[in-house]
């Protein structure tokens, strides 16, 4: 029986194949129409250019060749070092922590000194953001 809850929680996959039709017919013929393509292109009587719009075989190379020139995740531009996820999940452990320790050693006034030094860092940064920057940086 399932409790009722808030939360969305996650249900299994279902397992769900569709089956493909196979046409041993229509398989042979376009092995053969591809062969005599591949023959009058040989003799010269079909051009190449139609051939490479078409080809299946032509998409192996396109995929093969991608994965060669892969050269590491790209740095984002702009993007600043406390922007991150995990810088800010580091602030938020400190903060955390240091709440903790300081309520264990100082008591509840540590929350008011906290809170004093979260509005002077807000000031700081307020300050840096808002001031207008030079041109020629």
């Amino acid at each position: 029986m399932k409790f009722p809850s808030v939360f969305r929680t996650a249900t299994p996959m279902r397992f769900d194949i569709k089956p493909r039709y196979y046409d041993p017919v229509r398989e042979e013929i376009e092995h053969r129409t591809a062969q005599i393509k591949r023959d009058l292109e040989a003799q010269g009587l079909l051009d190449t250019d139609e051939m490479t719009s078409r080809d299946i075989g032509s998409y192996g190379a396109g995929i093969r060749g991608s994965f060669a020139q892969h050269k590491g995740i790209k740095a984002r531009d702009g993007v600043t070092m406390f922007a991150s996820t995990a810088m800010i999940r580091t602030f938020i452990f400190l903060l955390l922590l240091g709440s903790i320790f300081g309520y264990v050693y100082l008591g509840p006034v540590i929350f008011e000194y906290m809170g004093y030094a979260v509005a002077l860092g807000a000031a700081i940064y307020f300050f840096f953001r808002l001031k207008p920057k030079k041109k020629h940086e």
